[in-house]
């Protein structure tokens, strides 16, 4: 790879939803974007999250001088532990960016090490060869920023999640004037959001949400219950401003609940009216239609507070009949099931429940841009070249297609994970690949990886159960002292019958083995697993785990 061109490598977030990381390099300088982490899939067995293989960094931890947050969800942040157990380097972002990092670092003793430097939207500061300039950009989180980067050969904008929102609820709107100053300025390379590619028009405001939600507090005549995305500040204040109008005081239920409106509190994002705000352990004592309680667990997650209210069981919020409950955010694809298990059990307790009643109005909108705003960003920027980030592959090859039809890049460009992408002021094109993938972190940690083997194991143990069969042999004669003993779990045969067959299977497998080969009791185990693995699937179709242990006396 030529050391005059400026590298562009994604290991992360291309391809997929979630794990966002790219690094950007001129010669011995690079520049990570982002942090984030993905969720397991279902047959990810024991795994708390899923982080980017950051193979690439660590081989050149030498040349990495920082990693740039773009804002604090997720998918964005959430794999700083992990990386920052491997490489500690400066993080910079905004203030609620590095506050939100701040509680995740201290969680895993990671904070007093952490060098976390503020970045201010509209100042730009120097890190190696790069002068940074981070952007306002609106979105479902507060002080979300897109990032140009001015380079050797050009300035390059890399956009955050993002969509146009002239009038945010925090009172900063997306900065328009820079991006278009920006664009008179000249930008080389623009990497776009792709999360609505598939979505016509505009993404509505927030503040489009209001009509809507005050007909539903003016119209609630029990307790209502309202529950968002914890990140999602802009709706958690609206919900508070509502309440206020209607004569209902707040209570906010939930850790995570409770955590993003302390912060938002401290940063000047939320200011409750004095007395506004109750103790959770108040409501018993209020008329039911005076309360309003702001609940986590809109995803339906097994010991959020919504979902044990759900099932009365929860120490302060009881749901009781006529009391309404409103979900004001999307269903995340795979939680369909434990979300509709919720509502299900909302019903039971005759909860009037409000998720998606396709009556006119909305409860929730998105926090990314659809297809004319990414157009309308494309036109203010007029990039010579562009990279879709942040999507599968699908909304990313539609994203070349929407950028191709507005007839500004010269070149458009779908790029996947670990594919290196060498830019000059007048080239784009793609001139190697490095290892990427995902690293599986165990439940309980955020930086100790899962090997692939150990998932496999887990996933066998699920689908087959697990057969133990414990022998005893003389360390002397190499003979079986007793029956062995049998333990079967999640092996759904006749017991009895099945141990009955298993001993004689060992036994015959012990007698039929030399006294030289009894006596090497890891070559006598081997041979009894092979020989029960063979019985077993012979007799039941099944290909349980098998684990002979061998005592010796």
């Amino acid at each position: 790879m030529s050391l005059e061109t400026l590298k562009i490598v994604p290991l992360g977030g291309l391809g997929e939803f979630g794990m966002n990381c790219m690094a950007v390099q001129w010669k011995d300088d690079i520049v990570v974007i982002d942090a984030g982490l993905m969720f397991p899939e279902d047959d990810m067995l024991g795994v708390n999250i899923v982080v980017p293989d950051i193979s690439f960094l660590t081989e050149n931890r030498e040349k990495v001088r920082g990693i740039l947050l773009t804002h604090g969800h997720e998918d964005h942040i959430g794999g700083l532990p992990w990386i920052l157990s491997e490489l500690n380097v400066p993080v910079y972002g905004t203030e609620f960016t590095l506050t939100l990092v701040e509680g995740k670092l201290e969680e895993h003793k990671l904070l007093d090490d952490a060098d976390l430097i503020e970045m201010l939207p509209g100042s730009s500061f120097e890190l190696g060869p790069f002068r940074v300039s981070p952007l306002r950009v609106t979105h479902s989180l507060v002080d979300c920023v897109a990032l140009a980067i001015r380079t050797p050969v050009g300035t390059i904008v890399h956009t955050g999640d993002f969509k146009i929102d002239l009038s945010s609820p925090d009172g900063h709107p997306f900065d328009l004037q820079s991006f278009a100053e920006l664009g008179k300025e000249g930008v080389l390379l623009l990497m776009q959001d792709s999360t609505n590619v598939d979505r016509p028009g505009f993404t509505p405001g927030e503040l489009a949400v209001l009509p809507r939600l005050d007909e539903i507090f003016a119209r609630t005549e029990r307790r209502l219950f309202f529950t968002c995305f914890s990140s999602s500040i802009h709706r958690i204040k609206l919900a508070m401003d509502l309440a206020h109008k209607h004569g209902r005081k707040v209570a906010l239920i939930g850790r995570s609940m409770d955590n993003a409106t302390e912060i938002a509190q401290d940063l000047g994002y939320i200011d409750p009216p004095p007395g506004l705000l109750i103790h959770s352990g108040q409501l018993k004592d209020m008329p039911p239609e005076k309360v309003c309680v702001l609940i986590s667990g809109t995803q339906g997650e097994p010991m959020s507070a919504l979902s044990r209210a759900a099932v009365d069981n929860h120490k302060h919020a009881r749901i009781e009949a006529g009391d309404t409950v409103v979900f004001s955010s999307r269903v995340i694809p795979g939680n369909e099931k434990p979300i509709y298990n919720v509502i299900d059990h909302l019903y039971r307790r005759k909860a009037r429940v409000i998720h998606d009643d396709g009556r006119s109005g909305l409860i929730h909108v998105s926090g990314h841009a659809s297809q004319e705003e990414l157009r309308l960003m494309i036109n203010l920027l007029r990039p010579k070249y562009f990279i879709p980030v942040h999507g599968d592959y699908r909304h990313l090859t539609q994203h070349v297609e929407v950028a191709v039809g507005t007839g500004i890049p010269q070149q458009a460009m779908l790029v996947e994970d670990g594919e290196v992408i060498e830019l000059t002021a007048g080239s784009m094109s793609k001139t190697g690949k490095v290892a990427t993938g995902r690293v599986l972190i165990d439940s309980g940690s955020a930086t100790e990886a899962v090997e692939e083997m150990i998932i496999r194991d887990r996933k066998h143990l699920s689908e087959g159960g697990l057969v133990l069969a414990i022998i005893t042999i003389d360390k002397m004669t190499g003979r079986q002292q007793g029956a062995p003993e049998i333990v079967t779990r999640g092996f759904a045969v006749n017991e009895q019958a099945m141990a009955t067959e298993l001993r004689q299977t060992i036994a015959h497998t012990i007698e039929s083995s030399s006294i030289e080969e009894r006596r090497d009791w890891m070559l006598i185990k081997e041979k009894v697993r092979s020989d029960l693995k063979r019985q077993i699937q012979k007799s039941t179709g099944r290909r349980p785990m098998i684990m002979p242990v061998i005592l010796e006396i």
